[in-house]
């Protein structure tokens, strides 16, 4: 049986690839093939929207945690603490009540990150006041928030650990975010990530920062279409690359699944992708950057 698959383009959402495939049909079709072919449902634009919208959530999220790590190490070290990660053109705000501080993170009309999103609007951050607890939750929305174009609405509740079972500050995030494109297409993405702090806290200085990420995630495109990521292997995040560096990133849909490999640690766009039928390729790892 002739098969070819029907296209590929960047990105972390290239997983979901397995289900675009067009076959010629013969005798010899096997149950596999004739699922790819009647789920054959994606479009480009959708695949593109889902890594895009998983990239917007876990920006936010790194967002406010950074926020809050500035109180939190000046608490702990007795001293000043600024970290360089929001340039400034961002302008944050506290009001302290009894119990909380509440802040008003700004980007105005347009501010650039240093990894080179744009951003716009307002993402509120509140907290317990007390700096001293071991744990405590954070809570997040957004304001005519924009990234890159994207209009984005929702929020986010982050259980904050200063040190786990390795010593580390770790983040059990809830997220629920929605976007709308320029062009008009929506998309949703709901999940659960922990990401644990192993290098560069309280340094500082956003380039050397290094997390391990894991959990799972639901992504709903225009049309519909849903399918689940689950990481299987902590993903390797390091602020000074534009692509996660290691891991291993599983993607579900109806009864098919397929993983991708980011490889050995080296800061590139490559990955390895294994489709269900254990076939692997070699492909280029877009990420949400002009």
């Amino acid at each position: 049986m002739k098969c070819t698959k029907k296209m590929k383009f960047a990105g972390l959402s290239l997983l979901a690839l397995l289900f675009i495939v067009s076959c010629d049909k013969d005798s010899s079709t096997d149950p596999v093939q004739e699922q790819l072919v009647q789920d054959e449902t994606f479009e480009t634009a959708d695949l593109q929207a889902s890594d895009e919208a998983e990239l917007i959530s876990e920006e936010v999220l790194n967002i406010g945690e950074d926020v809050y790590a500035t109180d939190e190490i000046a608490s702990s070290s007795k001293g000043s603490y600024h970290s360089d990660f929001l340039p400034d053109c961002v302008t944050i705000t506290t009001v302290i009540t009894s119990t909380t501080k509440e802040k008003t993170i700004d980007f105005g009309e347009g501010c650039e990150l240093p990894n080179g999103n744009v951003l716009s609007g307002i993402i509120y951050l509140s907290y317990e006041k007390d700096m001293e607890l071991a744990q405590k939750t954070l809570s997040m929305s957004l304001e005519n928030f924009t990234f890159n174009g994207v209009s984005v609405e929702g929020g986010a509740s982050i259980l904050r650990m200063r040190s786990n079972e390795n010593g580390n500050p770790q983040s059990d995030a809830a997220a629920e975010f929605s976007a709308e494109w320029p062009g008009g297409g929506t998309a949703s993405f709901t999940g659960n990530r922990t990401r644990e702090w192993i290098e560069g806290y309280g340094t500082g200085f956003w380039g050397d920062n290094v997390f391990l990420i894991s959990g799972k995630g639901t992504y709903m495109g225009p049309a519909g279409n849903v399918f689940v990521k689950e990481v299987i292997e902590p993903l390797r995040r390091e602020l000074a690359c534009r692509f996660i560096v290691s891991g291993i990133l599983e993607i579900s849909r109806n009864d098919l699944t397929a993983s991708l490999d980011f490889g050995d640690g080296s800061c590139d766009a490559v990955g390895i992708l294994t489709y269900p039928n254990g076939e692997s390729e070699e492909i280029f790892l877009r990420r949400f950057f002009n």
